[in-house]
């Protein structure tokens, strides 16, 4: 049989490039399938080196709010990268980009743009701990924040597949101030609390887990969450990266009204380039340098390309009705989704424009029942769904998600795809 172009292509990239990709899960290993290579990408439209085309719901990992190569975001894009594609120096589209996040985030009054969230989720890690001078970090099970060294505990995405503690090439010294526990068990973490609360310098969350699957949290959770740091002088982090401007302007903190003091953003702030952001109270933030001792820094930190882009992002997004019609169109799609998978082994995670599939005959509330769905179900499904042309995220542990490109004619064509795959499973 002649192989195709991405099939050659994926051989070529594994001679130079380890695994032949430069993120793991792009290898499609987890799902049973071979790599895509794509040449170009339109609205909700992956176009692959073979000419052969995709509905994707993967987005970029949720990057694309508006859809790939929206006119108005390259427009700006293109004009700022005229200019340069990096000063190295300071330009005016930080602050107005920051002007916008600030606006619409509740608890940010002061923010940083970094390159990517596994920076934004370190630099807000050392700022905790040195504003509460403690040392241990909370976090939970399935929760990814990013592949810094101290945070590869019980993280999902695609270190989900991974049995050992952590990553190897990560030293223990570097893993013992990190706790992780089960999501969604509270009582678990009022007793971590009642045993170290007064050492934890930060409990560090998803509000809305998207890398273990979309998981939400039950009723009271954060909340209490909120209530325990507060109590015992320790820092809430929220990491946003996937749900900030996701669920609506202020994210997840908006739509579960519960506000943590840092929160780390990521995917869509940058506008489809890479760009990341922390932010928390003025106090906090100001311990920063150049004003404090709390070092953090990045050659490309606020490129103008990504700043541009994310600012047109950004504006979009918070037109009005922009959230309502989106996560409306998301509420009336995931209801014909629970139709086609009544009555079968298969739940449906939803919130807003985020969902998973889970093939599973119960719910699944926290990362050991994720772990426990009939992974090679979900491959069999992910491929007879890759055949029909519909590209949802590559793993059985993360988010796939909608666009405001998304066409009724193409959730249609990705309904029927969806009921055939069922059956021939």
């Amino acid at each position: 049989m002649e192989k195709n172009l991405s099939q050659t292509a994926y051989q070529e990239a594994c001679k130079l490039i380890p695994g032949g990709v430069n993120s793991p899960v792009r290898s499609l290993r987890s799902v049973g399938a071979e790599p895509l290579f794509i040449q170009k990408a339109s609205g909700t439209i992956l176009t692959d080196i073979d000419n052969q085309h995709y509905i994707d719901y993967c987005l970029s990992w949720g990057v694309h709010l508006h859809g790939h190569a929206h006119p108005a975001i390259t427009k700006a894009s293109i004009a700022t990268l005229r200019k340069s594609s990096s000063f190295g120096i300071s330009s005016p589209l930080e602050a107005q980009l920051a002007g916008l996040v600030i606006q619409s985030v509740p608890s940010i009054e002061k923010i940083r743009f970094v390159s990517s969230g596994t920076e934004a989720v370190m630099s807000s890690i050392r700022l905790a701990r040195a504003w509460t001078g403690r040392d241990l970090i909370l976090k939970f099970d399935g929760c990814y924040h990013g592949h810094a060294d101290h945070l590869l505990v019980n993280a999902g995405s695609g270190v989900a597949g991974i049995k050992s503690a952590s990553s190897a090439g990560v030293p223990e010294d570097f893993v013992r101030h990190t706790l992780s526990i089960p999501f969604n068990e509270i009582k678990t973490v009022r007793k971590v609390f009642d045993k170290k609360g007064y050492s934890i310098a930060a409990v560090i969350i998803e509000p809305l887990p998207a890398n273990m699957g979309v998981i939400p949290p039950e009723a009271g959770f954060l909340e209490e969450l909120r209530e325990l740091c507060t109590r015992h002088g320790s820092l809430l982090i929220f990491d946003e990266v996937i749900s900030g401007f996701r669920l609506g302007p202020g994210g997840a903190q908006e739509w579960y009204t519960v506000r943590p003091d840092i929160t780390a953003l990521g995917k869509i702030v940058g506008g489809g380039y890479p760009a990341a952001a922390f932010g928390g109270k003025t106090e906090i933030m100001d311990q920063l340098a150049p004003l404090g001792a709390v070092y953090q820094a990045g050659t490309l930190s606020g490129n103008p390309v990504a700043m541009a882009a994310g600012y047109e992002s950004l504006q979009l997004a918070l037109k009005e009705g922009f959230y309502n019609r989106l996560n409306e169109r998301s509420r009336q799609f995931g209801n014909e989704l629970r139709k086609l998978i009544q009555g079968k082994d298969i739940q449906l995670n939803q919130v807003g424009s985020l969902f998973t599939f889970f093939f599973s005959s119960t719910p699944v509330k926290n990362f050991n029942h994720a772990s426990n769905t009939n992974t090679l179900q979900f491959g069999r499904f992910y491929r007879a769904m890759l055949e029909q042309g519909i590209y949802l995220s590559p793993s059985p542990f993360e988010a796939s998600f909608l666009s405001a490109a998304h066409t009724d004619r193409q959730l249609n064509k990705t309904l029927r795809a969806i009921h055939k795959s069922i059956k021939t499973i």
